[in-house]
Parts: C-alpha cells; sequence; structure tokens
C-alpha cells in the first residue's frame, strides 16, 4: 500500500499552504530567543505564532524545532557559542517538543510498535524524539528509549518489548562503532527484526546504512515513517 494514498494522516497528507517568509521569520525568532534563554517567548511562538495560525505540527517540529537547532549545532561548531549557550538552547527545544507532545494529531493505532534510541554514548536526541512524534501520529505504538543508551540494555529491551522495528540514532561520527556493536548485538537476538538507522553521522559517512545492510534508511522523520508504513503496508 502507497502511504501517499493515506488520507487521515498529518504527516503524508498535503499541508494547508503557509508562506514561506512567515515560516522563515517565526524560526528566526524562536532562534533568537533560544539563544537568549528564554524559554516563555520561545513556547509563546510555537504555539500564538504557530499552531493558533494554523501551522501545522510536523511543520513546526522539522521547520521551526529541528532547523533552528541544527542552526544551533553550527553555531557550537564554529565556536560562536559556547557549551553552555548549546546546552540551553537544547533545553529549550526538549521543552518545546514535551509541550506539542500533548496537541499532536494521531491516527488510528496500526498495532505495530517501534522502538527508537540513540546508541551508547549519544547524547543527541532531539532527532529521535521528533521521529517518535511522527511515528505516533502516524498511528504507531512508539517506545522511546532516549539519549545514551548501553547496548547490553538495548538488547534487553528487544527482547522484553519485542517491537516490530528498531530504530537507532547517531548524530556524532565517533558513535559509529556503537551503533556498529548495537546492529550486531542485537541482531544476535533477535535476527529477523526490521532495522532502521538515522541521524546526521550518515550525511558525513554515505553508504554507512548499506554497509550495515538495515532494510531501509531514514534520512528524516517523514522518510522514517512512511518507510515503516511501506514496511507493514498501514
Amino acid at each position: 500500500m502507497d502511504p501517499s494514498t493515506l488520507p487521515r494522516s498529518p504527516l503524508i497528507s498535503a499541508p494547508p499552504p503557509v508562506i514561506h517568509d512567515t515560516i522563515s521569520a517565526l524560526r528566526e525568532s524562536y532562534l533568537s530567543a533560544q539563544l537568549k534563554g528564554n524559554r516563555r517567548e520561545a513556547l509563546r511562538l510555537l504555539v500564538d505564532e504557530g499552531i493558533l495560525r494554523g501551522i501545522p505540527l510536523p511543520t513546526l517540529h522539522l521547520e521551526i524545532i529541528q532547523e533552528a537547532q541544527r542552526e544551533i549545532g553550527r553555531l557550537w561548531q564554529e565556536n560562536h557559542i559556547s557549551v553552555a549557550q548549546e546546552h540551553l538552547a537544547t533545553a529549550i527545544s526538549q521543552l518545546a517538543l514535551s509541550h506539542l507532545y500533548r496537541h499532536l494529531p494521531r491516527d488510528p493505532s496500526n498495532g505495530r510498535t517501534v522502538m527508537i534510541s540513540c546508541v551508547e554514548g549519544e547524547l543527541h536526541e532531539l532527532g529521535a524524539r521528533v521521529a517518535s512524534d511522527f511515528l505516533e501520529m502516524a498511528g504507531f505504538d512508539v517506545r522511546f528509549l532516549g539519549a545514551n543508551v548501553p547496548t547490553e540494555h538495548l538488547v534487553r529491551e528487544v527482547r522484553a518489548q519485542k517491537p516490530d522495528l528498531l530504530a537507532l540514532s547517531v548524530t556524532m561520527t565517533y558513535h559509529i562503532p556503537a551503533l556498529r556493536q548495537a546492529v550486531a548485538a542485537v541482531r544476535e537476538v533477535a535476527p529477523l527484526l526490521p532495522l532502521a538507522v538515522g541521524g546526521l553521522a550518515f550525511s558525513w559517512v554515505p553508504g554507512l546504512e548499506a554497509e550495515l545492510g538495515v532494510p531501509f534508511f531514514g534520512k528524516d522523520a517523514r522518510e522514517l515513517v512512511a518507510s515503516a508504513c511501506r514496511m507493514f503496508e498501514v
């Protein structure tokens, strides 16, 4: 079944037209609030200038919060902001996602469970959290384990929960060995479990997903959802 034929999904249906300049202006204002450490203003922007003005939640997730966070990462890498400022900005985005969670539109349950985890040592969980929200909007039951999950504990949860799909996230390239270790360990205990991998590290190491032999590679939250829908024909 082609996911593009599913009219209910808030992730796949065409969103209402939104003026690009409006999105850009909102993103810049949100980024400014992050850099100032102004949590109240950041949330006000997302609600008053976002939700109440009809901007779809997937757009707020991907084009406001995630894009602003990528800019924060760039500023940190180029030493324009400190580690403390980066942590402050990231905490605001985590708070924003928590606040938006209760507003998520959800399709009816499709009966499939997806487990999402950052590999051991990986502390950047925001992208994986966005992917979790998108999967939940599409009707999946999500088990989000968060950042820095030791491989042995990941394997333990896979055994206990028996998900239909495991998605692993890695942002920094120096955590790729941990990703390889996690994939190998999970395949030992659940050889038939489909795996998905994603994260910024894959843009720096092209072909890694092929090397790992994963069934599909979610480059972003929308692609992960579309791939999962195709795999399970939901």
